[in-house]
């Protein structure tokens, strides 16, 4: 479903390769044409600068191909007035009624508003989290928890196969520690110098004697925790919710015998040799810093042989895009991870892509929080959820681009105030729910059979409904880009849009005032933006109140 302005743009690239036909214009006509939103609304609905991007090309003034285009974008359904402002920007003005149709887009299609088709067919692999089972899900796999999951349903929106996995690392040396450790907890032994410390070891192996008290061995004891550790996880992560598609564990590759396979099909690319005894991966030949070693002359694997199978089995699941989601310290797998790509004779820039998350601190009485109750070092999902609930921190966590670090306050997130921005777009939804349960009460449909569009003609209602209609497109932009964030802010926008709007055009007849056509069509504009507000607050795993 195209947005207002999708629609907008096709049609202009129609008029413009139509004057390039027609002779108007030489050379050849853009992709392509771009609209924005101007921030004075005094200069038109959209504006577009594609008249400059033709100057060159076409050897003309930009104002002279601004002319040339006039007439035609003019004669373009739903457009009111064409104007050409500064070296050649073209400002363009929508007929009222025309957009204020966009409220019968909204209500007709309720949920499916905003969602497109513009990854239709491309099955991907979103990969987050990926903790070890070893303890408690701690701040920086929160981030993960709730951007992954956002962007998961973004990618959904637009069209996407998405599968969602948590690649579970139960192989290994941390693996043992873990067993021992718990074992040394449950004997009143000393836990290991390099061992797992924090109180949840002693709950563990609590937990696990209670179950199986003749347990003796730190396998016995590796495997009953490990059992229990990620059990936990899952429901943490299930209260957050964030889903999984699949948990795919670490050791299923090397029981499978994928690991071998996995080596023998690079080896089949040219790209395995041996050296010193060991079995290398030559991923210098596609950009990485250094060659890998696959299997040590020990005849251990290293965990790159992992990792290297597990992207394998990705690709062999038929996944087209497997996207990494990874922590601030794992820079150095983005080189690795696309030369083993194209190792396996994959398109390194396509079939991979390695999102790299920067660190969250949080900030409660003015200082910054580092020790958990529970782990013993840093602040759990669990604790976090506790202190502000799971709205606020999943709606803080996907506001901010996963590039760059991140401070989340506490105190303000506890505040019932406009300064906390999950309170302010969720009391934006409440408020019109409650403006809507007026309505009804007062007998003013909401409904599409009494929506006159032509009643929408003020100011603060075509700034409402050209807000609106940008949500496919913030939605298309979230997917392309790979950044949730975008509809947080977006929200945020059409929150304060919607407040505006309310403050200035009164939904329910003052007074005395009989009911008009008019108190109809804004009622039904109340419950478009409450709709939109809705789908993008589901976007980010967000709840959307009906009362506050």
């Amino acid at each position: 479903m195209p947005s207002l302005a999708d629609q907008l743009s096709a049609d202009i690239q129609a008029a413009v390769a139509a004057a390039f036909s027609r002779g108007d214009l030489e050379g050849q006509p853009p992709a392509s044409i771009a609209l924005e939103r101007p921030k004075n609304r005094d200069h038109g609905d959209y504006a577009t600068s594609i008249a400059l991007q033709l100057a060159k090309a076409a050897g003309k003034n930009p104002r002279e191909i601004a002319t040339i285009l006039q007439s035609a974008i003019a004669s373009i359904a739903g457009v009111t007035k064409v104007d050409i402002a500064g070296p050649g920007f073209i400002n363009i003005t929508l007929d009222r009624a025309n957009q204020a149709e966009l409220v019968r887009t909204i209500l007709t299609n309720r949920y499916e508003y905003g969602r497109g088709a513009a990854l239709a067919g491309i099955k991907i692999n979103l990969e987050f989290i990926s903790a070890n089972p070893t303890g408690p899900l701690h701040l920086g796999h929160t981030r993960w928890a709730a951007v992954g999951d956002s962007l998961g349903r973004v990618l959904s929106a637009a069209g996407a196969q998405v599968t969602r996995e948590f690649y579970i690392n139960d192989r290994g040396r941390q693996m043992d520690l873990f067993g021992q450790s718990v074992q040394a907890a449950a004997q009143g032994k000393p836990i290991p110098e390099d061992g797992y410390q924090g109180n949840y070891i002693s709950d563990l192996a609590k937990e696990v004697v209670a179950a199986n008290p003749k347990i003796s061995t730190s396998e016995e004891f590796r495997e009953a925790a490990y059992k229990v550790q990620l059990a936990q996880q899952q429901k943490v992560l299930e209260t957050f919710h964030t889903k999984f598609d699949v948990w795919f564990s670490e050791r299923s590759l090397h029981e499978s015998g994928a690991v071998e396979h996995a080596v023998e099909k690079l080896r089949a690319q040219g790209h395995v040799f041996e050296l010193d005894g060991a079995v290398w991966l030559r991923t210098t030949d596609f950009g990485d810093d250094k060659d890998r070693v696959i299997l040590k002359e020990d005849g251990d694997l290293t965990y790159f042989a992992s990792d290297t199978a597990y992207y394998i089995n990705k690709r062999e699941r038929g996944f087209d895009i497997c996207i990494y989601m990874l922590g601030a310290d794992h820079h150095g797998y983005i080189h690795r991870l696309k030369a083993t790509a194209a190792c396996a004779g994959d398109d390194s820039s396509y079939n991979v892509e390695i999102m790299i998350g920067q660190l969250v601190k949080i900030m409660e009485g003015g200082e910054e929080l580092k020790l958990s109750k529970r782990a013993g070092t840093i602040i759990t999902l669990e604790e976090l959820v506790e202190k502000v609930g799971v709205d606020a921190a999943r709606y803080t966590l996907i506001r901010y681009p996963v590039d760059t670090p991140m401070v989340m306050d506490i105190d303000v997130l506890r505040r019932n105030t406009n300064e906390n921005p999950v309170y302010y777009v969720q009391y934006a939804h409440a408020r019109i729910a409650g403006v809507l349960r007026n309505t009804q009460e007062l007998g003013i449909s909401s409904d599409l059979s009494a929506f006159d569009a032509s009643q929408l003609s003020h100011d603060r209602e075509n700034e409402l409904l050209g807000s609106l209609a940008e949500y496919p497109r913030v939605v298309a932009s979230a997917a392309q880009f790979r950044e949730p964030h975008r509809v947080a802010r977006y929200l945020e926008e059409l929150a304060g849009v919607y407040h505006g709007f309310y403050a200035d055009c009164r939904v329910i007849p003052l007074g005395e005032e009989p009911i008009a056509p008019i108190h109809s069509a804004r009622a039904a504009l109340c419950a478009a933006t409450m709709q939109v507000i809705a789908n993008g607050l589901d976007l980010l795993g967000v709840s959307a109140p009906d009362r506050m």
